[in-house]
């Protein structure tokens, strides 16, 4: 490690990312939370039909990945502060739009902006932390990140749900834009411009981009395969809890409850797998991961009543409870200094693509076979990500030393 680079180690400290990052993050997500239950039963006050309805739900993840490659580009020709500013209040714009909404179609085409607005935020908020923080700190920086989104996402329920049961279904999207605007303003005023992060890159963004995939392919292809398998691991997870408990007689409460419970352990982990991720490395969080989630999906078929459901659950919540931040953590680490926005534009995609793939693999198998052979194979495919992880994937923590 270079005299610099542990000189800044030493001074640099997670409070300073308090109002850049922590509390923008906890209010935009406060507001994702309170409008996605709310949006389909927004749809279907609108006269859609409830495949309609889930199409419109839909739109917010198409945009994200659709504005991934863009919001890349975005960031390395205006900046972190630019686009994460710009990103909020375009949020919080289309909320107030979509409340106003009075066709289906003008709704789906404003929750795909708004899916737009989150890619760039996403983008250039992790572009922001990979530039003020030191590597040795990235891990508690980004699973703190992560634990503070899931606070928010956790409060933004109850609180679109007690605002839509009182005040009507059009309040929470005002909640939302509210949150925005209050999340933009705070970064405007406080981050602070990084350097090199807002020089412009001059003509030809789109053969940056594609320099910058040409160059990083091994990374892609390798450590891009194991992200896309630990977040179709993670979504399926969220897919066939729900289903399975149905299948084998649990009745709403009870799933419910039993989720919770999961949810409640995996949210308690991020801070601890931070400090793993810092003092032994990136693998030690994605691998464990990864392997725990996967042997719960596993195992979930031969579990026949409310205790084996109840074990599988809580093993699962502990394996997503291993890797909170592990996907930011490993893109800021690869991404290179020159060409950081257009690489975390790449890497958010193929994150995404792992996110949206998961879901849709699952209906497809469960169209063609059995919920049971689906979670056998996404069990399959997570263990082939772990092996990619822990064989292929260089530990980006040794760059340090």
């Amino acid at each position: 490690m270079t005299n610099a680079a542990r000189r800044e180690q030493q001074t640099f400290k997670l409070s300073s990312l308090v109002f850049s990052v922590y509390l923008p993050t906890f209010l935009f997500s406060i507001g994702e939370g309170a409008v996605l239950p709310i949006i389909p039963l927004f749809a279907r006050g609108r006269g859609a039909s409830v495949a309609a309805a889930a199409l419109v739900v839909a739109m917010r993840g198409l945009g994200t990945m659709l504005f991934d490659l863009p919001s890349g580009v975005v960031v390395s020709r205006f900046g972190d502060k630019g686009a994460m500013v710009a990103g909020t209040a375009l949020v919080a714009v289309v909320a107030v739009g979509a409340s106003l909404s009075r066709s289906i179609v003008v709704l789906a085409a404003l929750i795909l902006v708004m899916g737009g607005g989150w890619a760039f935020w996403q983008v250039a908020r992790l572009a922001y932390v990979s530039e003020v923080t030191p590597l040795g700190q990235r891990g508690r920086a980004l699973s703190l990140l992560g634990g503070v989104s899931r606070a928010g996402t956790f409060v933004g329920p109850i609180l679109g749900g007690f605002l839509g049961k009182h005040y009507g279904l059009e309040s929470a999207f005002y909640a939302q834009a509210a949150m925005g605007v209050a999340a933009s303003v705070l970064m405007f005023n406080v981050v602070r411009k990084t350097p090199g992060s807002e020089q412009p890159r001059g003509r030809g963004a789109s053969g940056h981009l594609v320099a910058t995939v040409v160059e990083h392919r091994r990374i892609f292809l390798s450590a891009g395969l194991a992200v896309v398998a630990l977040q179709m691991v993670r979504q399926c997870r969220d897919v066939f809890l729900p289903l399975w408990g149905d299948s084998i007689g649990l009745n709403v409460a009870q799933i419910g409850l039993v989720y919770g419970a999961s949810s409640f352990i995996d949210a308690g982990m991020f801070y601890p797998v931070g400090h793993v991720m810092d003092r032994w490395g990136r693998k030690w969080a994605g691998v464990p991961s990864l392997l725990t989630l996967s042997l719960g999906l596993l195992i979930l078929p031969v579990t026949t009543e409310l205790y084996g459901f109840t074990l599988v659950a809580m093993l699962t919540g502990i394996g997503n409870g291993l890797g909170p931040g592990i996907v930011m953590t490993l893109g800021a680490d690869f991404s290179p200094e020159g060409r950081r926005g257009e690489f975390l534009g790449v890497w958010r995609f193929i994150s995404d693509v792992g996110s949206a793939g998961g879901p849709l693999a699952v209906s497809f198998i469960v169209g063609v076979a059995s919920l049971a052979l689906a979670a056998v194979v996404t069990a399959a495919f997570g263990f082939t990500g772990a092996a990619v992880m822990w064989l292929r994937v260089p530990e980006t923590l040794r760059r340090g030393g």
